[in-house]
């Protein structure tokens, strides 16, 4: 059973957490985890290649040159393949690159990545990860206070998705934030570093090993508390939408109608102003 020291987000270590074998250090198949990249990468490409055939190119119709009496061979038409600017053969066309994989496969590929991660002593577990407000120093520095420092490629997994640390790793050009419903295998083979924090371990063991994922969320959300917002981070926090100018005139508007009305002059009166 793979045992890892727990890194604390304020520096330091505090204890290790036990990982399930059959999730964190299991066998490693490659044969697997190379079809699951292959067909990931399948995925994303578009697909949208074309080339245009002899019914497509725009030439000219008419004939080459007279049937008979040249010597030379007969051609019909300048959109042969064979003509400089003719038409393509055999070349490709819109179409679905896309794989399928089943689901028990990419999940033993997931399986797999992770338990190479784990025996490579390339998995890192932190204790917990909030901000407040978005910082790219502040992230930059944690993240360089690590193992591993700040040279290798870093995959940042969360237990859920938070916007602060999102924008706050998008201008570090080495760092890829994502969460546990979008874990891949290509992901975390394609980062020296995988980060991630206990509650993210314990739902990928719910998940893919032993164990029930929502009681993990659940026990996740009663011991997370969150500290009161500095004067500087209320500042820095988003303001909320300022009306607009003709919503203030509109208000102003209905005021003084009510007004006037109150008032005792009549409605026909307060139209006509």
């Amino acid at each position: 059973m793979p045992e890892l020291t727990i890194q604390k987000s304020s520096g330091g270590t505090g204890g290790s957490l036990s990982l399930q074998d059959g999730v964190f250090g299991g066998e490693v198949n490659g044969a697997l985890l190379h079809q699951a990249v292959l067909r990931q990468q399948a995925d994303r490409r578009q697909g949208t290649h074309d080339s245009q055939t002899r019914a497509e190119v725009s030439r000219t119709t008419k004939k080459v040159w007279r049937q008979k009496g040249t010597g030379r061979a007969r051609q019909g038409s300048r959109k042969a393949p064979h003509w400089t600017g003719g038409g393509v053969v055999f070349g490709p066309h819109p179409r679905s690159h896309r794989q399928d994989l089943p689901k028990k496969m990419r999940a033993a590929a997931i399986r797999s990545a992770l338990a190479s991660k784990t025996a490579a002593g390339e998995l890192v577990i932190l204790d917990g990860l909030s901000m407040h407000a978005p910082s790219t120093k502040q992230l930059a520095e944690l993240l360089n206070g690590l193992e591993g420092g700040a040279a290798s490629t870093t995959l940042l997994m969360l237990d859920g998705p938070q916007r602060a640390v999102y924008l706050s790793a998008r201008n570090l050009p080495r760092v890829t934030t994502s969460t546990v419903d979008n874990i891949n295998a290509y992901d975390l083979l394609r980062h020296t570093r995988v980060i991630m924090t206990v509650t993210a371990a314990r739902r990928l063991e719910a998940r893919y090993g032993e164990g029930d994922e929502s009681a993990v969320i659940a026990d996740a959300a009663s011991h997370a508390s969150v500290a009161p917002l500095s004067a500087a981070e209320r500042k820095a926090a988003p303001k909320p939408a300022v009306r607009t100018a003709a919503k203030k005139a509109a208000s102003k508007t209905a005021v003084k109608a009510t007004l006037r009305l109150a008032a005792g002059q009549s409605k026909d009166d307060v139209d006509s102003t």
